[in-house]
């Protein structure tokens, strides 16, 4: 069975590179940092990061069709070595069966929304692109009923409980699961591992 870890209070020991494994999947709720801190790890531990949303969003906002988002998640994940985010439950099975660790970054609904919603403002004043040309619109981060700040309200709660949920099947039982409560606690823990 995998390892489940938890770091609360306590100082984390240092972690070496081989006891992640060099597949690894961050999961948490839209604003929790998924991307910031999958590209953290992919850059200390020199593994190569591969971005769900950059394969799963084309132009114009428009998602990939399930069969070409699988096979390009499918070939993106082909090798050995690793590191990506995301919650798609549609590539779910092409994705945690594979991976050594899996990190859920698990933070408060407060922290999330202030996460997002400053994150949401930065995006659209400077109008950064994301992925395929795509950049938020006032309207995507906060006025339409498929919001960002909306959607973070709805699945959080989600996550919370099916997360736990999946982590019990046995076919993730080889997971070792790292459960981060706050940004501090990810910090902390990001902080001790060896490079």
């Amino acid at each position: 069975m995998g390892r489940r870890v938890h770091f609360s209070r306590v100082q984390p020991p240092v972690i070496s590179p081989v006891s992640l494994g060099n597949r690894i999947v961050v999961v948490g709720v839209t604003g929790s940092g998924k991307t910031t801190l999958a590209r953290q790890l992919s850059h200390r531990l020199d593994l190569p990061y591969v971005e769900l949303d950059a394969l799963h969003w084309e132009e114009n906002w428009t998602p990939t069709p399930k069969n070409r988002f699988r096979q390009k998640v499918r070939t993106a994940l082909a090798g050995e070595d690793w590191v990506t985010d995301g919650n798609y439950s549609k590539v779910r099975d092409l994705i945690w069966p594979r991976a050594q660790t899996l990190i859920w970054l698990d933070y408060s609904l407060p922290f999330i929304l202030r996460r997002q919603i400053s994150r949401g403002f930065r995006r659209v004043s400077t109008q950064e692109e994301l992925w395929n040309g795509n950049r938020e619109t006032w309207r995507g981060v906060f006025f339409s009923r498929d919001s960002l700040v909306l959607w973070a309200i709805k699945t959080h709660p989600r996550r919370r409980r099916e997360i736990p949920q999946l982590l019990a099947q046995a076919e993730h039982a080889h997971l070792q699961v790292i459960h981060l409560r706050s940004a501090k606690e990810t910090e902390r823990w990001l902080a001790h591992i060896k490079t």
